[in-house]
């Protein structure tokens, strides 16, 4: 199975520190937050990755070049001149993902989750969720007996972690899109299975949860 790790943003909400630096670059202890995720699915036994390259691209490739120091190999799907936000990114690298199921991660988090629990059985496709952090106290979607579900009393918060499949992606007239609206035609035309990470998350979106997640990161590691 391949990966793609999302990384064309800005991270307009973290700067100045963005200003001369991509988001993915950030470091929390020892290494990036993209070196962080590259490391995690390379673990799960994810040899073949893709990311999405846009602001700041270049620093990105010199970083991590074709993968080699994680053991994995990296491909870079280019968006120049502009970003083609997170839905329309994956599209476009559709060519470089196969034709089954692929895992998609924001770049932007912190966590612990196992990306092997992504990797069987892969033929449908599978969200991941994290209880709701202060930032979204309402939650993203319904989450119920192992399924996302409009009509469910809870709800929980994306954590920007799932499994996809090419054909989701099919079909958008517009160049520019977001994973919400992938998800949510989802939603109408099948099923799609939800699972409930409790471990550690952080979305890293934010001065205080990236100051948090190093506070937490020392934490563990003092």
């Amino acid at each position: 199975m391949r990966a793609m790790i999302l990384a064309a943003g800005r991270g307009t909400r973290l700067r100045p520190m963005t200003d001369d630096i991509p988001k993915p670059l950030l470091e929390i202890g020892d290494q990036s937050l993209i070196g962080a995720r590259i490391r995690a699915l390379a673990r799960a036994g994810i040899r073949e990755i893709v990311i999405n390259l846009a602001y700041r691209g270049d620093q990105i490739r010199a970083a991590l070049g074709d993968g080699a120091q994680y053991g994995v190999s990296i491909v870079y799907s280019e968006e120049y001149p502009d970003a083609l936000d997170t839905g329309g990114g994956v599209r476009a690298a559709l060519p470089l993902l196969g034709g089954g199921p692929f895992i998609v991660v924001a770049a932007d988090i912190w966590t612990d989750f196992d990306f092997s629990l992504l990797t069987w059985p892969a033929d449908r496709p599978e969200l991941v969720f994290v209880p709701n952090p202060p930032h979204c106290p309402g939650g993203d979607y319904g989450v119920a007996r192992g399924y996302v579900s409009e009509h469910a009393s809870s709800r929980l918060t994306y954590a920007g972690i799932g499994r996809f499949t090419p054909g989701m992606f099919h079909g958008f007239e517009e160049r520019t899109f977001g994973l919400a609206k992938v998800i949510d035609r989802s939603l109408v035309s099948s099923d799609l299975q939800a699972r409930v990470h409790r471990g550690a998350w952080r979305d890293v979106g934010r001065p205080d949860d990236l100051a948090r997640a190093r506070k937490l990161w020392t934490g563990r590691n003092a």
